[in-house]
């Protein structure tokens, strides 16, 4: 069974009953579309990334739908004219567009009365940093950057459930150092989430104190654990290509144990917040110590020396944030990192049933094959992108993956240019979390929304594949996203929840609306940039029997748009 077919019956009941109760296409069984053809492709051992020799309209809007938070007709030509590599390479180079800004203009504009909402604390605890993230995906001009960090956040997760939401600049700032890794290198990326003072928070290990046997005081394990088991190695020794290794006895082969998070928790004692009225134990910080990282207290870090993995030693005499960085050296040059990071962000950009071949060249990539520095996250970025497996897979049944719900509403709101008086998107996101189980920095733990290795029971466990976003998909979130989509499509003003006060956003179909008589030409339009091209023939006919019985053409593209966007072609991005 493939990826596609399975996500289709997720969803196939929203869109069926729709389609049914409008006269369209019936019967039990789901579409399944033609394998998608590719032009001519490297041969499977090349190393080199590689988009298609012929790069059309269809395959710009593929990698829009990937690396992007969705794209307007516009933009797709755009891309098809410059070519993969070429708007890749331009967009890496863009300076990223930081969030911490963004909240800080919004904060200004509250100051000087020129936005208003129903209160101070509801502005800076709710609005600001939700504000600053949704206005950064609508808007920015760096959308790989930002697309990649979002999927960077489901890795090295914080979230704003609980009371880290009530210091908005953690999670701005935070996004922000995220941004920063997209085009930098992994060892920086992770040796700054170390001193993050939102991680320090999130994972405990700010405040955390040098033993006191005594007292029964002992460091905290928390981020040490997670830091190795989520942030870079794993719990287990992959090979290159991500798979398993296996000792004499083909057993599982751990990457660390007790003893060794034991001794990384001793390295990452000493550190509190740093800044204004900076002290170590500070328990209620402000605003600013969220905006710096934060400071290594030599008193309370753990004196003496330390053993790393692979017999790495921490030697005593050294200062705590060298031994930080050592820390953070061991993890880094651990062979695991390629595989174990590089998959999941092949998971969360373009498939989430890799081949080891994949995996295997995208670790090459991390490891310098192609730039000759470890850990270039644009080497890694472009592997992944542009490799010949992401646009004509070995096994088309087993490609693709299932849209999660912010990127279904950011890819609406950005394929229709979507508008505000003012220039401004807020979004509380009340809306979509309770919808679709998910907003960006709300997951439920640090195990963020859904892991990788979920497999739904059925048919997709039993070809041994995995579907990460199926984790939160349930019978309530799939009719909440067709309410929501409806929403969107159908009333103006309302795409994302948000204060009265605040400027509405809604769709512009203006261009879709001038085609509306042609409904073939409508239906085409729809297909390259909402499924770039990959619509099956039994749902584009259904759609097309359902918006050739409407006369008015505004009534006409909005229920196609609405079709579109809960079709399967449009949930699953193959």
């Amino acid at each position: 069974m493939s990826i596609r077919i399975a996500a289709s019956l997720v969803v196939a009941c929203a869109t069926a009953t729709l389609l049914v109760s409008c006269g369209g296409g019936g019967g039990s069984e789901s579409p399944q579309p033609p394998a998608f053809q590719s032009p001519a492709s490297p041969p499977p051992g090349s190393g080199t990334p590689s988009a298609p020799a012929v790069f059309g309209l269809q395959d710009a809007s593929r990698l829009a739908s990937r690396a992007t938070f969705g794209m307007p007709y516009e933009e797709i030509l755009r891309i098809s004219g410059m070519g993969a590599e070429s708007w890749l390479d331009e967009q890496l180079t863009l300076p990223y567009s930081s969030h911490e800004e963004f909240a800080d203009l919004l904060l200004g504009k509250l100051r000087r009365g020129e936005i208003t909402t129903e209160g101070p604390n509801i502005a800076l605890i709710i609005s600001f940093w939700r504000g600053a993230w949704w206005n950064r995906a609508m808007t920015a001009p760096d959308q790989v950057q930002q697309r990649v960090a979002f999927a960077l956040s489901e890795i090295f997760v914080i979230s704003a459930l609980g009371t880290l939401a009530a210091n908005p600049p953690a999670i701005t700032v935070y996004n922000d150092l995220l941004l920063k890794g997209t085009t930098g290198n992994f060892r920086d990326l992770l040796y700054d989430i170390a001193l993050s003072p939102a991680m320090g928070f999130y994972l405990s290990h700010v405040n955390n104190r040098r033993s006191d046997p005594a007292n029964n005081v002992f460091p905290d394990q928390n981020f040490a654990r997670e830091v190795m088991q989520l942030f870079s190695i794993g719990l287990y020794e992959l090979n290159e290509d991500g798979s398993a290794r296996l000792d004499g006895r083909g057993q599982l082969m751990p990457t660390y144990g007790n003893d060794d998070i034991r001794e990384y928790a001793k390295v990452f004692t000493g550190l509190s917040y740093d800044g204004p009225n900076a002290y170590f134990g500070k328990r209620r910080p402000e605003y600013g110590n969220f905006r710096i990282p934060m400071r290594m207290f030599e008193s309370e870090h753990e004196p003496g020396s330390k053993r790393l993995l692979n017999g790495r030693m921490v030697q005593d005499g050294g200062s705590g944030l060298d031994e930080v960085r050592q820390a953070i050296d061991s993890l880094f040059e651990h062979p695991n990192v390629g595989p174990f990071i590089g998959r999941q962000l092949i998971q969360r950009l373009v498939t989430s049933n890799p081949s080891p071949e994949y995996v295997g060249r995208v670790a090459r990539a991390f490891n310098g094959d192609t730039t000759g520095v470890r850990g270039d996250m644009k080497a890694v970025i472009r592997a992944i992108l542009l490799d010949h497996e992401a646009w004509d897979p070995p096994n088309p049944e087993h490609a693709g993956k299932l849209r999660e719900p912010v990127l279904r509403m950011t890819a609406l709101a950005r394929q229709f240019n979507a508008q505000s008086a003012d220039g401004l998107f807020f979004n509380n996101g009340y809306r979509l979390y309770n919808y679709s189980n998910q907003h960006p920095f709300n997951a439920p733990s640090v195990f963020n929304f859904f892991s990788p290795d979920h497999s739904p029971a059925g048919e997709l466990a039993r070809n041994d594949l995995v579907a990460p976003e199926m984790q939160i998909t349930t019978a309530n979130t799939i009719v909440g996203m067709s309410n929501m989509l409806f929403v969107g499509a159908f009333v103006d003003g309302d795409l994302f929840s948000q204060a009265d006060t605040y400027s509405k956003t809604y769709l512009d179909i203006s261009d879709y609306v001038e085609i509306a008589d042609d409904v073939d030409a409508l239906i085409d339009r729809l297909d390259l940039v909402m499924t770039y091209g990959r619509l099956d023939e039994p749902t584009r006919q259904a759609i097309k029997r359902n918006v050739e019985l409407i006369g008015d053409p505004v009534q006409r593209v909005r229920t196609a748009i609405h079709l579109f966007s809960i079709s399967p072609a449009y949930a699953v991005e193959d």
